[in-house]
This record gives C-alpha cells, structure tokens and sequence, in this order.
C-alpha cells in the first residue's frame, strides 16, 4: 500500500497543479478578453446582460458607465424607477430620469428587436435593483451568516465521511474484489491510488463549492465569487492543444487521463480475476499462468488505449510524429528502460525463468515472484524482496534450480579421521541420507571417496532432491543426521593436526659471529662468578 508520506507528497502536488492553473488562468484571462465583442454588465458579481459597443465608446466602456450607476442606485435611499424612452428612434432606458444606456443592434440577442431587448433588459435591472437592497439589510445578513455556517457544518460532516469511506471501506471492498492477496497485490495498490484521488478530488471539489456557495451569498464578496468562478471555468474549458482539426481543454485532457489510468487499472483487475478464476482451475502451471495474465493485461492496455484515443478524436496516424520523436527519446535517454522492457518481453515468451522459480542471480538466491515490465521481484529465504532489473536475466549467468526439471543433486561434502573403516562410514552416511523424507529414493543417494588428506578421510555425499527451494534446511538436516550416526559409530570428526620433526646436524657459523658469541658467553661466564662471591661473603657475615 501507498505510505502516508507518500500520499501526503502527491496531495501537495496535486494542489500545487491547481494553483498553477488557477495562476494561470487569471494570468490568461485578461489576455483573452483584451478585446471582447461584447461586455457584462454586473451587479453584485452578478452578470445581468451583456452590452456591445456603440459609436466611439467601446463595449468595456459602455458596461463600467452601466455597473457605476447601478451600483450608485442601490446605495441611494430614492425610489427605483426605470423605463424606457424613444430617442433618436432607439429605446433608450432611464434609471430615475438619468440616461442609463442606448439600445442598438449590436446589443440585441439574434431574433429579436432593439424595442424587445429593452424590454426584457427593464424588468432584469428593476428586479436586480430590488434584491441588492434588500440583501444590504440587517435581517437577510443574519440569515444568510445562520445558514453559511449550517453550510460549513454539512461541508464538514461530508468530508468526515469521505474519510472514513478512505480508511474503512476500501479494505472490504478489497477484499471481496481480489481476494488472493499476493498475485493481486500491484492491483489493490493501483486501485487504492485511484480511490484515494478520487475521494480527495472529491473532498477538495466539495470545499471549494461550498466556499464559492457562500459568497455568493453575500453581495459584498459575490464579486469576487463571480472572478473566481469565471477564471476557473475559462482556465478548464479553453482549448489549450489542437491535434488535427480537434481543440482540447483542461477538463478534456484531465478525464483523457482519467479514463487512460482506470483502463490501466481495469485491464490488470480483469487479468488479475481471469488468473485466478480461470487459469488456476485450467491445470496450468504457476509460471505459464503468470505469463499468459501478463500477456493479457498488456493486451487489453493496448487495444484500449486505442479504441479510447479513437473515441477522443485523435487520429492515430497523426501520431506519427510524436511516436517518432518518443522513439528518439527512448534511443538516447530511455535506452535501459527500453532495455528492462524489451528483456521483460524475452523472458515472458521464452520463459527461461518462471514465477515460482527457484533462482541465484549473483548473491541473491529466492523465489521469482512476480515478471513485469521492468523488473522481476524474487522472495529470497529471509522473505525480503529483491528487484532486479530483467537485462541482468540475460546478460548474466543465472542459476534456475527449477528450471524444466526441479529435481537436482546436493553436495555434502563430509571427513573422518585416520583410522576410520570406509565402508562403515560409507554406511553410516547412507543411513542418514535415507531417514530423510525429502530425499528422493530414485536416484538413490551416492556417498564418493574424496581423497586422502592432510588430516582427514574426505568422503562426499550426493542426494537428490524435488524441492530446490528447501535446499539449505535440507543440508542443515543432514548435517544434524551425520553428526548423530556419526557419533553412534564412534567415528571420529578429525580436526586439522601438523607434525614438527627436528633433525640434528652441524652448525657451522662465520669468523665474525664465533667472536662474538665467545665474547657474550664470556662476560655471562663472569657475571656469574661475580654473584657466587657476592652470595659467599654476604653468607660469611
């Protein structure tokens, strides 16, 4: 399963790739609406009507002079009033006796006139005006704060509950979708990932709503609801890559993605059941299960991903060139992942290793557990996983004590001392190679005469075995079983001897060293008859 520490690393992640778009967004806005065809009109954040240009002042203008007085209105005590008056054969509409703004062409809807637009636009302003004051009054604030904060509370309570479904309800649902826990294992990791995103998307989705709801209840920060809104909806939904004659979007290129991961996800989930409901009941070994699931995943993953980018509307061979430039990529940066992969695809169709092998790659001996696409895990006999990348498979010497055929030969080698009968222990070491259960009977167990060394009589007992994987317990048995037999025997286990022989000769030394040896033996001579006397006349007094 994904660490905490993990997941709290792609959390912030995720949240900083929303603050980008959102920077983004703001950032590209403005940029895009430099000179827009037409402007909103607002009250409060809230977009009424859009206006046109007119003469020489442009849309912008037209819809600042408009929101000014609007918002100049709502903060008077005076009646509203607004009607409409023909001037220049254009309705034009007064807000209490003042020029509000000229209806023309270009501000009409398609299919209807400048005298109807007015229309609609006059009961919009007078309805918009009516409920900004009454939402300035001390009654609907203290309403609005009571049911913001009974909003808060449901927000709360949602997201409570979206966490227990995280930590909880995933492990059952779990359970009851893969039930083999080892062989499914990738899956339920990639699945939990999916889960967890989603959940957290969804939390993320529903504080952001529920903020966005509460200010827009207000009409002092309904503005800046309106800007956030707006600025989110143009950053998702502006086309920001065009692939042929199509555009997409943030939001396209999003549930793209989406839809790549959950096809990755299902295509294992659907190889993961197809094993273990169908292949292990088919009669078929471990390793060529392994391969045919594997095959089977990879395949689903390839024809999906091409029928969804079909669905999308890429064309596939307009993808020419970004294959090509892939390719060079993976030639000059990629080459060991290409490698991995490639001798991932060798060791699943040749299968010179298996899943449930028993292996030695260099120092690491265990049990391949699991082929993928990069890499083979083995489970060494400390039960500790080792990744190993697939190219050492077939660049380097790799010992398959499984391969083809599991039963193979062990080696034990023993000594006895001088002196010892060889039959007898030729005997005693069959013995104990027979009481064993896991050593085969056909082939019988051999015990070989070595050689005569230095100390011992080397002898060397040879077993079969069907279990390569039990190997060292195995020897560590037989070795508890030599012992005892051994010892019952009286045979003795000789430990290393060395015999020292002194041969007596002549000596012969140079003039030099004869001097010097005279003058040493003589001033010992001395010094000893120096301490007699002293010993004499110390024992005279």
């Amino acid at each position: 399963m994904f660490r905490s520490r993990h997941w709290r690393l792609l959390s912030k992640l995720i949240g900083a790739a929303l603050v980008l778009i959102l920077v983004l967004g703001l950032w590209l806005v403005p940029a895009i609406a430099q000179t827009p065809a037409k402007a909103p009109v607002v009250l409060d954040g809230q977009q009424l009507f859009q206006v046109g240009s007119s003469g020489r002042y442009s849309a912008q203008e037209r819809a600042n002079s408009i929101n000014s007085q609007l918002k100049n209105a709502v903060n008077t005590s005076q009646p509203i009033q607004v009607e409409i008056e023909q001037r220049n054969q254009l309705p034009t509409i007064l807000l209490n006796d003042r020029h509000l703004l000229t209806v023309t062409e270009r501000d009409t809807v398609p299919g209807s006139t400048p005298q109807e637009q007015a229309g609609v636009w006059v009961e919009e302003i007078q309805n918009a005006l009516e409920k900004a004051r009454a939402e300035r009054t001390t009654t609907y604030f203290w309403r609005t704060a009571l049911l913001s904060v009974g909003i808060v509370l449901v927000a709360a309570v949602l997201n409570w509950l979206l966490g227990w479904i995280k930590h909880y309800s995933f492990r059952a649902a779990s359970q009851r979708l893969t039930p083999s826990a080892e062989s499914d294992f990738g899956s339920l990791k990639a699945l939990e990932f999916l889960f967890k995103l989603v959940l957290t998307l969804a939390r993320l989705g529903m504080w952001v709503g529920a903020a966005l709801y509460i200010t827009n209840l207000f009409p002092f920060t309904r503005q800046w609801s309106y800007k956030i809104a707006n600025v989110l909806v143009t950053s998702f939904t502006s086309p920001i890559l065009t692939l042929s004659d199509s555009a997409y979007s943030v939001i396209d290129l999003i549930i793209l993605a989406g839809l790549l991961f959950g096809l990755v996800i299902c295509a294992g989930i659907v190889a993961n059941l197809f094993r273990s409901r169908v292949l292990e009941y088919a009669g078929i070994n471990r390793g060529a299960t392994e391969a045919i699931a594997i095959l089977a995943k990879y395949g689903l993953i390839f024809i999906g991903t091409l029928v969804l980018l079909q669905i999308w509307g890429l064309d596939i061979s307009s993808l020419a060139i970004v294959a090509s430039a892939l390719g060079v990529g993976i030639g000059f940066g990629l080459q060991d992942i290409a490698k991995n992969f490639g001798s991932g695809l060798v060791l699943v169709f040749e299968r010179p290793i298996q899943v449930g092998d028993f292996v030695e790659v260099g120092n690491y001996k265990g049990t391949v557990e699991r082929i993928g696409a990069r890499s083979t895990e083995i489970r060494t006999l400390d039960r500790v996983s080792i990744i190993v990348p697939n190219s050492r498979f077939l660049e380097n010497e790799v010992i398959n004590w499984s391969h083809r055929n599991p039963i193979s030969r062990l080696h034990l080698p023993v000594g006895v001392a001088y002196g010892s009968d060889p039959k007898e222990v030729e005997a005693s070491l069959l013995e104990a190679a027979r009481s064993h259960p896991n050593v085969l009977k056909s082939p019988p167990p051999l015990v070989l005469f070595k050689s005569l060394g230095d100390s011992a009589l080397n002898f060397e007992l040879l077993v079969w075995t069907a279990q390569p994987d039990r190997q060292f317990l195995l020897t560590s048995d037989l070795y508890y079983s030599i012992y005892d037999v051994l010892g019952q025997r009286r045979i003795e286990i000789p430990f290393p001897q060395r015999d020292l022989h002194l041969r007596s000769g002549t000596l012969e030394l140079s003039p030099q060293m004869e001097s010097a040896l005279t003058q040493m033996l003589e001033r010992l001579s001395l010094n000893g008859q120096f301490s007699d006397s002293t010993a004499s006349d110390t024992n005279k007094a």
